[in-house]
């Protein structure tokens, strides 16, 4: 099987339930999900249609209540909670609305990080080289808190493809940027997947956003729709 027909996420009868006071609220619903090695995939919707509580299942962050999941041949959820973050640690990155820096760390030492707990002897290296792919080069030695929030998305996005991830989920990366500051991140998450032929999975509520991905998958109350 070549790499352009391999399946590296997967997610058969993923359900999801939680308890509203007396009652049982249903977020997801029979979801079937087919992701192959290489696809840019945007997942949209509504407002609460569950688009962001997929991601995190998809990503082994949340539980289903009912469903499997596989990611680069691994069952998620057959996995114990180190195994998972192992997995997550090896093949996965994340790029989320809210940036997730470390504030007590320096631009290159939130990117160094993820390297460092690889044991990666080329951390700093590595690290400087792709800040310096998104165009922060002369930025390294600032705290996020000295970043604009541009600034801090791309060196969040830096963080996530410093370990060369196979798959990279994004949670409404633009969520919290101007329109400016956005459309820098989204040209800078494209060039930098297909430069590192990294499958994307991105839930937006930005439709332009949605159609520069090759296939957008609708929730509608919890489902796939047709």
């Amino acid at each position: 099987m070549n790499n352009s027909e391999q399946t590296i996420l997967s997610a058969r009868g993923i359900g999801k339930t939680v308890k509203s006071g007396s009652s049982d609220l249903v977020i997801l619903r029979e979801i079937e999900l087919s992701v192959t090695a290489g696809e840019a995939v945007a997942i949209v919707g509504a407002s609460g249609s569950g688009k962001s509580t997929l991601l995190a299942i998809l990503a082994g962050l949340d539980t289903p209540s009912t469903g499997t999941v596989a990611v680069d041949g691994a069952d998620l959820f057959a996995l114990d909670e180190d195994a998972r973050a192992e997995l997550r640690g090896r093949a996965v990155g994340f790029v989320f609305q809210s940036f997730q820096l470390l504030p007590s760390l320096t631009a290159l030492e939130n990117v160094m990080l993820p390297l460092e707990l690889r044991k990666n002897p080329e951390a700093e290296e590595k690290a400087r080289e792709i800040l310096g792919r998104v165009g922060l080069a002369d930025r390294l030695g600032h705290y996020p808190k000295h970043l604009s929030g541009g600034e801090q998305q791309r060196v969040a996005l830096a963080r996530a493809f410093a370990v060369r991830p196979k798959l990279l989920f994004a949670d409404e990366p633009t969520g919290s940027l101007d329109a400016e500051a956005g459309a820098g991140v989204i040209d800078l998450v494209f060039e930098l997947n297909r430069s590192f032929g990294t499958t994307l999975v991105m839930v937006t509520h930005d439709e332009h956003l949605a159609h520069s991905c090759g296939r957008v998958v609708r929730l509608v109350a919890g489902r796939i729709a047709a």
